[in-house]
């Protein structure tokens, strides 16, 4: 054996030579927080398609009117009730203005002698319903955003106060949030029609006079998570200042929290403003939103069912889309999820 080793060649034993500046390289590129969530989140079919299915509603609730051949306010009686008709669809035997009237399906278009379309048909009163619609759905759009960005920077601030600082600060600010929390808000949006007139400003005032409890309670529940690590103490130690803290340290790392909790009160005020405009405590007519279209079109469900349909089915759209969209961006942005 050890003869054979002798009879080795020498270039058997050359030492291999590593470079030492790739010896710890990073073949992965490194990714930002935002740009992990964002490769996670495309990997979520259904918010993907609810990304598409929002933008498709916000732009067609600001194109949508502009594109209608008529207008939403104007009131043509000897046009009412008539079902939607759309040209080229009619020849395929749907859109095609045909209604019932007296039992029998005629098409109504040609018994009122109407030369022109209505794409969704009219009310009552003879009003272009995919006008109203897209109105409807632009005005209920404008006060969930407003009342989810109210909610955001009344609850953030408050929940981030009390979790913050904490001690008799915290039990004041809390006490308060229970009182708040213990009054049905039903009770808060009649007490405010009591003394304000019932229009957008009393419903944004209303929803947001106790919906962002919801946002406050979180917030401070993170900020009590974060404030005692080890890096908020280092950088307490090392002088930085509370402002700095919170704006450098703790509210980049609840950032998440913040922006998924949005996403789920907008579709409850989407839904909260179309309870109030059903029952008559929400906008009154002429205005529409989708809760007074709703309201009007169940009365006739029975003989027009076209005016309940299409609302109903943009704010279930909504709803839908907000909630799967919500569910994505918490998947995405919680790090236990990660592959």
């Amino acid at each position: 054996m050890s003869e054979d080793i002798k009879k080795l060649p020498a270039e058997s034993f050359e030492k291999v030579h590593i470079d030492s500046s790739h010896s710890e390289r990073i073949t992965k590129p490194s990714l930002s927080f935002w740009q992990d969530a964002w490769l996670r989140i495309r990997k979520n079919k259904a918010a993907i398609v609810s990304m598409f299915v929002l933008v498709f509603i916000l732009v067609m609730s600001i194109v949508g009117p502009m594109i209608s051949p008529h207008d939403g306010e104007t009131q043509t009686l000897t046009h009412a009730n008539l079902p939607p008709k759309v040209p080229g669809l009619e020849k395929l035997g749907i859109f095609d203005g045909v209604g019932k009237m007296a039992g029998k399906e005629v098409d109504l278009y040609e018994l009122k002698k109407v030369d022109t379309y209505y794409w969704f048909g009219t009310d009552g009163l003879g009003r272009d319903m995919f006008s109203r619609v897209w109105e409807g759905t632009q005005i209920s759009l404008f006060i969930a955003f407003m009342a989810a960005l109210i909610d955001m920077v009344i609850g953030v601030a408050f929940g981030g106060i009390s979790g913050y600082y904490g001690g008799r600060v915290d039990d004041i600010m809390q006490r308060i949030v229970e009182i708040l929390y213990g009054i049905p808000t039903l009770v808060i949006v009649i007490l405010m029609l009591l003394f304000m007139k019932p229009g957008l400003t009393a419903i944004i005032i209303a929803i947001t006079l106790t919906g962002w409890i919801g946002m406050s309670r979180i917030v401070r529940g993170q900020v009590l998570k974060f404030k005692n690590q080890e890096f908020v103490l280092a950088s307490r130690t090392l002088g930085a200042t509370n402002g700095r803290i919170i704006s450098k340290h703790i509210l980049p790392n609840i950032l998440g929290i913040i922006i998924i909790n949005t996403m789920f009160t907008i579709p409850g005020a989407i839904f909260f403003e179309a309870f109030l405009s059903f029952i008559g405590l929400g906008l009154q007519p002429p205005n529409a939103s989708l809760g007074t279209l709703i309201n009007d079109g169940y009365k006739l469900i029975q003989f027009q069912p076209h005016i309940l349909l299409y609302p109903s089915i943009i704010i279930s759209l909504l709803m839908i889309a907000f909630n799967l969209l919500g569910d994505g961006l918490r998947d995405a942005f919680d790090p236990k999820m990660k592959d």
